[in-house]
């Protein structure tokens, strides 16, 4: 968990900021997940002042950015379940400073397609 725009010095958020903000999440999942495939759970925009600017209207992502690694048994169903794990390394945004749970959880952190998203590894 992190601060969404921790270091942020100059500019505003918006479309621009908001996707180099992503990115940058999605490389350090990537670099610090390097076996597991990952996926970034599609993050509520607020829009705070439609006025255009020069980048584009303010856009902000939720204050919290979060990178993290989950397991599973194999996802495939013929390998032996006892040598075989599945893993997503999954990026997100969320409002609350808290561990998500079933009911605070994000809609799309809840429903991931685990069977389509994950990779299967053997221990």
């Amino acid at each position: 968990m992190s601060s969404t725009y921790a270091g942020f010095l100059e500019g505003y958020p918006c479309k621009p900021v908001n996707e180099m903000v992503t990115r940058r999440l999605q490389w350090q999942a990537e670099q610090m997940f390097p076996s597991a495939p990952s996926h970034l759970v599609p993050p509520r925009l607020t829009y705070k002042d439609p006025t255009p600017r020069a980048f584009g209207p303010v856009v902000e992502l939720p204050p919290v950015a979060c990178v993290g690694l989950f397991r599973s048994t194999a996802i495939a169903s013929d390998l032996d379940p006892v040598l075989h794990r599945s893993s997503l390394a999954v990026v997100w945004f969320q409002t609350p400073l808290s561990v998500p749970t079933d009911e605070s959880a994000d809609p799309g952190l809840r429903d991931l397609n685990w069977d389509e998203l994950a990779g299967d590894y053997e221990l």
